[in-house]
């Protein structure tokens, strides 16, 4: 008899009451991964329907699926009886440890942040920043990822690019080429300039507005440089560049323009 009361009291004292509150709190949890997957997707829909940057929605929403996923797990030790305050205490005093151990980290995180919120530049820009050059294809919390011209993957720590100099060539939809073209002293100046002109009007992507600049620039040691400098639509910059370099090579030659070279003169003077 003892032992029937024995384990009716562990069955009513300790069974039900903690196999209820482990049912109660896998509920709570599992709702609440539930719920709070669909705030984030609700989230996420109100951020784009505002038309906002698909690097920013991506960063704010893991940050808010993480604080909500630590706010389910909390709730879901409450339940169990678990004293979550001391918990928070010693959630803070391992942050405060990590943190100290990860300073560099905590920099790229916070480095990420700024840029995420000031935005210096977006996913698809061609820019220069930490020292390499790239399109932007993902603003991560920790880093920055640039594939090359040449198709290679950089992948740039947020504190190296926002503590060094950020040049953005997709910022504005026109850029201008500038080029220095050469021309020997006793080449007819005006005649070089008529061909520089010449070229550039015949080219359909160079801007009428703003117009071309040509000047001379400089007398150089051994020629008279010429500043070409057109505007053009970002997508024409290298286009642009290359294809007029070739055509004044060309154009040159044909006029019998020259375009001079660093020569040296060797005198040899005989020994007595």
């Amino acid at each position: 008899m003892p032992e029937t009361l024995d384990l009716n009291t562990l069955l009513h004292d300790w069974i039900i009451p903690w196999g209820t509150n482990i049912v109660f709190a896998l509920a709570i949890f599992v709702v609440g991964r539930i719920v709070a997957r669909s705030l984030v997707n609700l989230t996420e829909r109100v951020m784009r329907s505002r038309k906002m940057d698909e690097i920013l929605i991506s960063f704010l929403s893991a940050i808010l699926s993480a604080l909500l996923l630590v706010f389910v797990i909390i709730a879901a030790l409450s339940q169990l009886g678990i004293d979550t305050s001391s918990l928070v205490v010693i959630i803070g005093a391992a942050g405060l440890a990590i943190g100290l151990s990860l300073q560099s980290s905590l920099g790229n995180l916070a480095s990420g942040v700024l840029l995420i919120v000031f935005r210096p530049f977006t996913k698809g820009n061609y820019v220069e920043c930490g020292g390499t050059a790239g399109v932007v294809d993902a603003i991560n919390i920790f880093n920055t990822t640039l594939t090359t011209p040449d198709n290679k993957e950089v992948i740039v720590p947020n504190s190296a690019v926002l503590g060094n100099n950020i040049t953005n060539y997709s910022k504005h939809p026109t850029r201008r080429v500038d080029m220095v073209f050469g021309v020997a002293y006793g080449d007819d100046l005006r005649k070089a300039k008529a061909l520089f002109e010449q070229i550039l009007a015949e080219d359909e992507r160079v801007l009428k507005e703003p117009a071309p600049t040509i000047v001379v620039g400089a007398l150089a040691d051994s020629s008279v440089n010429f500043l070409v400098r057109p505007w053009v639509n970002a997508a024409d910059y290298w286009p642009v560049l290359w294809d007029t370099t070739e055509k004044v090579k060309l154009r040159f030659d044909e006029a019998g323009l020259s375009i001079p070279f660093p020569q040296m003169d060797v005198h040899m003077h005989k020994a007595n």
